[in-house]
């Protein structure tokens, strides 16, 4: 069976490559490479010992995607392909509703056109803005507080009227809390692009001397200690519920959300304690004024994956930071992509068992 998984040279997106092809399926993957290393590709191949294909084409270009569905028997779609920072969004919003919605609806156009119509998409807990209460439900109100958390919400609320017009669509919305951690190889983990807009990978980064302190943006939230609250789960458990989706999507009809979380939230200044203590290193910070469009506690209730998908979050946070800290000391400089042959053009697939 062929997946195709946009944006899968990402951080998530590789770790699902690596869950698709050891539960067996095909992968074939599209990214742009805008946020990412096409080195990741060939260390899946190597995690893996298994091969898959890969274009470079944008979600924009909608004759790359029609060539890529043209030439591959797809069945079904994980989509990740999409901008991601919460602070750029609010500076760059167009940019946001331009490549997330408009790239969404161009894949969906190209998929329908190919009759295929089932989908795990990347969503977001920011489509619950400053929530209400605490562990947040499926059930809890939208409330989008910025620009990347308001896209992820049009993109469901598009994928249900889709549904509704052609109730032969299956969807699965994924809200993920914050993923951080690192397969347990060491070999692929999270690779930004200048300096990182997450917590873990920017303590990572000032663990390992690439930076020199940690900014952490506010300390006067209602929290137990000031910082911000969240949940973070392991990317290898997101991972993983990302094949129980697609599992469950290839076999029913209709459009669904899932919070994957684990329940509990951790304040910034616990994390930091983690991560000197999986990496023996102390983290100096400084403490910055509140972010725009970041809230004060967000974390998760998690029981409708765990009852209609089968899937729980099963590492916490000290394996979490663990693994982030073998993957980065492992990597300093993150992958290496100077040896690699880039591919220039949705024209050109590559199978990367012939390429290593």
């Amino acid at each position: 069976m062929k997946i195709l998984v946009t944006g899968g040279a990402g951080y998530i997106g590789s770790h699902t490559c690596v869950e698709l092809l050891n539960a067996g399926f095909e992968v074939i993957v599209m990214d742009n490479l805008s946020n990412s290393k096409p080195e990741s590709l060939n260390r899946i191949r190597q995690i893996t010992g298994k091969p898959l294909s890969f274009y470079r084409a944008d979600i924009l270009d909608r004759a790359a995607l029609h060539e890529i569905f043209t030439a591959n028997e797809i069945e079904a779609v994980i989509h990740f392909a999409g901008l991601k920072a919460v602070g750029e969004s609010v500076r760059f919003p167009l940019s946001y509703y331009q490549n997330n919605v408009i790239g969404t609806l161009r894949l969906c156009e190209v998929m329908a056109e190919h009759n295929v119509k089932r989908m795990v998409f990347s969503s977001s807990a920011t489509v619950y803005g400053n929530p209400i209460s605490v562990p947040i439900s499926e059930e809890h109100p939208a409330g989008a507080a910025n620009p990347y958390g308001r896209t992820k919400r049009m993109i469901e609320e598009i994928l249900v009227d889709l549904h509704i017009s052609d109730q032969e669509w299956s969807a699965a919305l994924l809200r993920y809390f914050n993923p951080i951690g690192a397969h347990e190889s060491g070999m692929i983990g999270e690779d930004p692009n200048g300096i990182p807009n997450n917590l873990i990978p920017y303590i990572s980064q000032v663990a390992i001397r690439n930076l020199d302190e940690l900014k952490i943006f506010g300390n006067d939230y209602s929290t137990k200690d000031g910082t911000g609250v969240r949940d973070y789960i392991h990317v290898a458990d997101l991972a993983c519920g990302h094949v129980k989706a697609l599992e469950k999507v290839m076999v029913t009809t209709g459009v669904e959300a899932y919070n994957l979380g684990t329940g509990r939230g951790y304040s910034v200044l616990e994390m930091v304690d983690a991560f000197e203590q999986a990496s023996g290193r102390k983290i100096p910070f400084r403490i910055s004024g509140r972010r725009a469009g970041d809230v004060g506690i967000s974390y998760a209730n998690p029981l409708k994956a765990q009852r209609e998908l089968g899937w729980s979050a099963e590492k916490g946070i000290n394996e979490m930071c663990k693994d982030t800290w073998r993957w980065q000391s492992n990597n300093p400089q993150g992958y290496d992509s100077n040896h690699i042959h880039y591919i220039t053009n949705a024209q050109t697939v590559v199978n990367y068992e012939e390429s290593l």
